[in-house]
């Protein structure tokens, strides 16, 4: 009977395989770009103003050197005055000197002088004059004073800033990766639903033809059509939250002309959740994580500059603890001929010096000032091991967080597996007429529910472990 055959053929031919069920992709059309968790992270460390504000933060620090040498800068300078009044010539003098710091606190100088006068200071020297001369601290200030103290500290913090920038960034990229994750799982339960809408639309079609064939009752094209709406709703929504999770990934998405850059909807993710074998991925060892995590996390690096720094104070407190001893020696010469200048022996001719010494008896402010100093340095190498315990727990937490996903996506795997072998025996018996088709869509529905869970789970696990190599410090490498 040709009716009857035809039939048979709608019957068969229903419910055919599902292969999207089985993990199949979708492959993307020719005008479709993809954009990777890789090129993701290479756009944002480049051209995210983040981005470009540590790398500001590194020129601050370094333009602060630059302001702590001009303490160490030579000096030239010249004073000059004259007085006259009711036709007497009181003095005119004029002073060009030359003075050079050095960075053991030793300054010398070199000048030229000229006095002529009818009142002038008698100490003072008339004519012309030069003189070569050094000035030292022999106590305080001798091996610290502001101006090194001030120096080293534009070095720490310099050198310090490159850690910061690479904190910045970690927590940058993290925040980045989370919404690249998020994104790709959305497009992914997208395609899920996209794929479902079309085998449902073919399922719809066959069920009226059997309808009219006389094969099916009118109630299963109503059933057919009630399923076909359901999905095409979550496809719909699926669609809104894939445009949506795009618009928060654009946030992290820059020009080099710093523009922001507009997701449009032709650009998809180049990760495919659906075809990655999380099984097969080796995970990190922990141990050496939590080595580099203490060696190298950036929250941590940065206090040993901020001790460092504290060093540097505590020294120049000590100077506070010190006698003032300052010493000054002048070799004097006639005329402005330098070359002459050292003609006679030191300390015997046409010289001039000068010594000044003081200490506070009590020293309160230097002794209070030194030990608050050595308070400080304990109360951050306590936050740096408190920091450090915190980095260690975090790392093992989100350590422990990935190993369970791995095994959740195994186990999803396998209740998906089932969940498509009830399904297809569920079609089965259909065919022999012992079930219906609301029992297939309510199998299909648990399947297509395991699957959008499987795309879920692995999202997680890799955003899980962006956040385990940002515990590490370990997310700009």
């Amino acid at each position: 009977n040709p009716v009857q055959n035809n039939k048979m053929g709608f019957i068969k031919y229903i419910f055919p395989a599902v292969l999207f069920l089985s993990g199949t992709s979708l492959k993307a059309q020719d005008s479709l770009k993809t954009l990777s968790a890789t090129q993701v992270m290479e756009i944002v460390k480049k051209f995210h103003p983040v981005a470009k504000q540590a790398d500001i933060f590194v020129e601050k620090a370094k333009a602060d050197v630059t302001i702590s040498k001009a303490a160490f800068d030579p000096v030239l300078k010249n004073e000059m005055a004259q007085k006259t009044f009711d036709g007497i010539d009181y003095y005119y003098y004029n002073r060009p000197e030359l003075s050079i710091p050095t960075w053991f606190g030793i300054e010398v100088s070199a000048g030229l002088e000229y006095l002529s006068g009818n009142r002038t200071d008698p100490v003072e020297t008339k004519g012309q004059t030069s003189y070569l001369g050094v000035s030292v601290p022999l106590a305080k200030n001798l091996l610290m004073d502001k101006r090194r103290a001030a120096l080293q500290t534009a070095k720490i913090f310099r050198d310090a800033s490159a850690i910061e920038k690479r904190n910045m960034l970690n927590n940058l990229m993290l925040d980045a990766m989370a919404s690249y994750w998020n994104w790709v799982k959305q497009y992914q339960v997208y395609k899920i639903l996209t794929e479902a809408l079309t085998v449902n639309e073919k399922r719809v079609e066959l069920i009226k033809t059997a309808f009219r064939l006389g094969d099916r009752p009118a109630i299963d094209t109503i059933e057919a059509l009630t399923q076909l709406q359901n999905i095409e709703l979550m496809k719909n929504q699926a669609w809104l939250d894939f445009q949506n999770t795009g618009l928060e990934l654009s946030v992290f998405l820059w020009l080099a002309n710093a523009t922001p850059f507009n997701m449009s909807i032709d650009i998809v993710p180049g990760d495919d959740l659906q075809l990655s074998n999380i099984a097969t991925e080796q995970l990190p060892d922990l141990n050496n994580l939590l080595e580099s995590a203490i060696k190298n996390h950036p929250e941590l690096v940065i206090y040993n500059y901020k001790i460092d720094v504290l060093n540097v104070d505590k020294k120049l407190k000590f100077q506070d603890l010190l006698p003032t001893v300052n010493f000054r020696y002048n070799q004097l010469g006639k005329g402005y001929d330098m070359r002459k200048t050292f003609i006679n022996p030191l300390f015997e001719n046409n010289y001039q010096y000068g010594l000044s010494v003081g200490i506070p008896l009590r020293l309160s402010q230097g002794r209070g000032e030194y030990r608050k100093a050595k308070l400080k340095i304990t109360e951050t190498q306590l936050q740096q091991r408190q920091k450090q315990l915190q980095v260690e727990n975090k790392v093992k937490s989100y350590f422990n967080e990935l190993l369970t996903l791995k095994s959740q996506v195994a186990l999803q795997e396998k209740a998906l597996i089932n969940y498509q072998a009830l399904q297809r025996g569920e079609e089965i018996r259909f065919q022999a007429g012992e079930s219906s088709l609301f029992l297939i869509n309510a199998r299909e529905n648990k399947t297509l529910e395991a699957l959008q869970k499987l795309q879920e789970l692995k999202a997680k696990y890799y955003k899980t472990g962006n956040t385990l190599q940002w515990a590490a410090g370990l997310m700009i490498q």
